[in-house]
């Protein structure tokens, strides 16, 4: 069985700033005039410790790179892999350090290129973030995470159009993933709200009601609540880290909806909990995390 708390009125840690209803303090810019809705249940799971099988990997790849007689390209191999263990328990320099190495050792790495543009995007150097996914599809132009990845950089640099055509291009690749198409939703939005909405709920009928994301999908067509939503978010859960997964991309994606509608307080606050999972690997941890680091930065430039 999973562990699980629920705090039916916010209390104790959410309390002071957690969806306060009501709450009229301005953020990054925005100004929350309306009232954001009082959500009554939230569950939170007990964050992901660290794997000890990765530590012990990390370990005997790191003796391995260090002792034994190897070519640069078996090296090189063994820098990536243990750059990727690195990334995974949120070594994020490390794993960086390794990556880049790696190259050196192995210029035509393109998984490294590709991981390298993510780590780039999550620390705002996108114009660096642009040159490694660059790299990666000039050496393999069918690495379709690589035009995904590419397309968050560019969104999240400030290129929404341009970030609409790489993640299309991804979500073309299987038109039925829920995530893929929330992606390019939030791309969209950023060029016409109007008529990303309109695309989403077009391309939503080829996503199976019984994947669990596809309720995302639903509370961002406003034909669910977030009440409801989080009020399902422990249907057919089997243990906490399942729960736990489940709970980093809700919290992530509840927290864009919560900045289209201007409750940037909420926003913040749900990014907050998404961070808090330590489901590292996420696409959704990795993007919280920024999310929040843009959210700062946008509040020390007001006037």
């Amino acid at each position: 069985m999973y562990s699980l708390i629920k705090i039916t009125f916010v209390t104790l840690l959410l309390s002071s700033t957690l969806l306060v209803q009501g709450c009229s303090a301005n953020y990054v810019g925005g100004s929350t005039h309306s009232k954001a809705p009082m959500l009554n249940n939230f569950v939170i799971a007990e964050p992901l410790s660290i794997n000890y099988k990765s530590e012990i990997a990390i370990a005997r790849l790191s003796e391995v790179i260090n002792r034994a007689k190897i070519t640069d390209e078996q090296r090189a191999e063994l820098l990536y892999d243990r750059g990727v263990l690195y990334d995974s328990v949120g070594l994020r320099s490390l794993a960086r350090f390794d990556f880049t190495h790696a190259l050196q050792l192995k210029p035509d790495l393109v998984d490294a290129y590709n991981f390298l543009g993510i780590h780039y995007t999550q620390l705002q150097e996108f114009s660096q973030a642009y040159e490694q996914f660059d790299s990666a599809l000039d050496l393999a132009p069918d690495h379709e995470y690589a035009y995904l990845n590419r397309g968050i950089a560019l969104y999240y640099g400030s290129r929404p159009k341009l970030a609409s055509l790489d993640i299309q291009a991804f979500h073309q690749k299987q038109q039925d993933d829920p995530y893929r198409l929330l992606w390019l939703y939030l791309s969209e939005y950023n060029v016409d709200p109007l008529a990303a909405k309109y695309s989403l709920k077009q391309r939503a009928l080829l996503v199976d009601n019984r994947m669990w994301a596809k309720q995302i999908i639903e509370l961002y067509l406003g034909e669910l609540s977030q009440g409801k939503f989080l009020k399902n978010l422990t249907q057919n859960i089997q243990s906490n880290q399942e729960l736990t997964e489940r709970l980093c991309e809700a919290y992530f994606y509840l927290g864009k909806y919560n900045q289209t509608l201007g409750y940037y307080d909420s926003a913040a606050n749900f990014f907050k909990l998404a961070v808090s999972t330590n489901v590292y690997e996420f696409v959704e941890h990795r993007y919280a995390k920024l999310e929040l680091d843009l959210m700062r930065t946008k509040t020390v430039m007001q006037p």
